[in-house]
């Protein structure tokens, strides 16, 4: 009690940052903790700095409330302030591109701020030279804005005519350190289950993670642990991984959005590998990959259930090796999928592909030429108009022929027409060849198609096309959540006889209005959509109105 009153009382009496965060990040002039202000007007340009050779001095962390401390702050917001444990300075530290002494870069500084963005348990982040000294060293203020990150609660979400409930006590900031725990029950279509989980994103202050899962499940139980060290820097020059989980859950084949048959699966899987890189040269990384793979799949009947087909059991053991190539191409922007948040968004060109060979002689039950793979381009098309395209691809050759082969292809686009208003378009298809027997291509209200049951559609190849007109609100009720609205309209079809489904019944069609509520002050950093659609082409074993309430990373 003492820490709140003496938090109340500095907040009462102190001047502090301004009520708004992106208006404060770019005045010209900015208060270094324990110093004058300096009037960064007198700063050289960033080509100018980088032109004289000029090294980073002195790094200012600043770590903002998760309310902004103003003098009109009233006594709720100061006491969830003082409540807040802020994260710590070298949390941020840890995270940092550059050091004292290094030569100054505009681009890493950049790309410190769009990695810091990226964490949960931060609102927005900024990286500024604040001052040029005579021993060409200029000094960077790092700022970070604070979001509530302890989530004890529980949440409800309906789509595609089905309930699911979720309880979970959650910080992804723990004691401001920038680690993950969870322990979770959750209840859905397919199983009720209870997770605890726990992740170190920078394990002793390095750029190792460290993360591990166990899940108790109705239908069977979960392990994982990883320990990777990933390239988290497009001048990364190396990375290394070691993944290992062991599942056993059960199956579920569905046709017309009911589940039709159920069998058990256990799934052992192991990975190994890392890759090598010379760094970022003109505006493109180039990487080189390779690994080890270990995925045991055995299946057997339920005893509820003992006529379902199981399909055999199947293990593929195989080296791999892959390349990837990435260009250096951001665009930092706001309100496209998100509402009142700086997103960066990648408009660069970018492919991963990857080889390997599983053998018996590595263990495998059968030989065969394994190939992923995954391209992405976008375009700025000038006037704030954006085209995002992804093409993903994974499959196996064997015994002649092409097994377990899925494409998936994307295509992304976003039309500004003012700050408050985006229309969106995407058009997403899959094409499939002879899936494994515990895979399906499925479509309905839980991947898109809003105005029908769950998994409504199976088949081999299928198609989805959504256009939405996009409303961002300035409304932040009690300084907790950015409202938006949308407009919908989705349709969707397969084609191609699924084994276990009712034949496809042609095109699917919907619209609907929803209601977006953006999550401005918790380490959640998702979307609510609460949304109203109405199937177009129903049949009498459709509603006539579908809601769906769930939470998505985007709008």
């Amino acid at each position: 009690m003492k820490r709140l009153a003496w938090i109340a009382a500095t907040a009462a009496t102190s001047l502090c940052a301004s009520a708004s965060y992106a208006e404060s990040t770019d005045s010209m002039v900015a208060m270094l903790p324990g110093k004058i202000a300096i009037d960064q007007s007198k700063l050289p340009t960033d080509a100018d700095l980088e032109k004289r050779g000029a090294r980073i001095g002195h790094i200012y962390i600043q770590v903002d409330d998760v309310f902004e401390n103003t003098l009109s702050l009233s006594a709720p917001y100061r006491l969830a302030n003082g409540l807040h444990i802020s994260t710590h300075d070298e949390t941020v530290r840890q995270q940092l591109l550059f050091r004292s002494g290094e030569p100054f870069h505009r681009r890493v500084l950049d790309e410190t701020a769009r990695l810091l963005r990226d964490q949960r348990y931060l609102n927005e982040a900024s990286v500024t030279p604040v001052r040029y000294n005579d021993d060409n060293t200029v000094d960077v203020q790092v700022r970070v804005h604070d979001v509530w990150t302890l989530s004890p609660g529980f949440s409800f979400g309906r789509k595609g005519g089905e309930n699911n409930t979720r309880m979970k006590f959650e910080d992804t900031n723990f004691l401001g350190l920038g680690k993950q725990v969870s322990l979770a029950r959750s209840s859905d279509v397919d199983r009720t289950s209870w997770q605890l989980a726990y992740k170190d994103p920078h394990l002793f202050g390095s750029w190792w993670a460290l993360s591990t899962a166990y899940s108790s499940m109705s239908d069977g139980s979960e392990q994982a642990l990883a320990l990777t060290r990933p390239f988290y820097a497009l001048d990364s020059r190396w990375s290394a991984n070691l993944s290992a989980s062991d599942q056993d859950s059960a199956v579920s084949r569905y046709s017309l959005g009911k589940r039709i048959e159920r069998f058990n699966m256990q799934e052992r899987q192991f990975d190994v590998g890392g890759g090598l890189s010379s760094g970022l040269h003109d505006g493109w990384t180039m990487r080189y990959l390779g690994g080890f793979r270990y995925d045991a799949r055995s299946f057997a009947t339920r005893t509820t259930e003992p006529g379902v087909a199981i399909p055999d059991d199947r293990t593929l053991a195989y080296p791999w090796v892959g390349i990837e190539v990435i260009e250096d191409n951001y665009l930092s922007t706001r309100n496209l999928d998100q509402i009142g948040r700086t997103e960066d968004v990648y408009l660069g060109r970018s492919a991963r592909l990857e080889a390997g060979f599983a053998s018996t002689a590595f263990g495998s039950t059968r030989d065969a030429f394994i190939l992923n793979g995954t391209l992405q381009s976008g375009a700025d098309l000038n006037h704030e108009r954006y085209l995002i395209n992804t093409l993903n691809w994974r499959g196996r050759f064997e015994g002649g022929e092409l097994n377990d082969a899925v494409l998936d292809a994307n295509s992304r686009f976003y039309l500004r027409q003012s700050e408050r208003s985006v229309f969106f378009a995407s058009v997403t298809a899959s094409l499939t060849s002879n899936l494994d027997p515990e895979r399906q291509l499925l479509l309905g209200g839980d991947n898109g198609l809003r105005g029908y049951p769950l998994r409504y559609q199976a088949g081999t190849t299928n198609a989805l096309v959504t256009l939405e007109e996009r409303f961002y609100s300035s409304w932040q009720p009690l300084k907790l959540f950015n409202v938006g609205a949308a407009v919908f309209f989705d349709a969707g079809r397969s084609w191609g006889q699924d084994n276990y489904a009712v034949a496809p019944a042609g095109w699917l069609k919907d619209v609907g209005v929803g209601l977006r509520l953006g999550s401005a002050r918790s380490g959640l950093g998702n979307v609510l959509h609460i949304d109203l659609a109405m199937p177009l082409d129903r049949s009498n074993d459709i509603q006539s109105l579908q809601l769906l309430i769930e939470t998505r990373k985007s709008f």
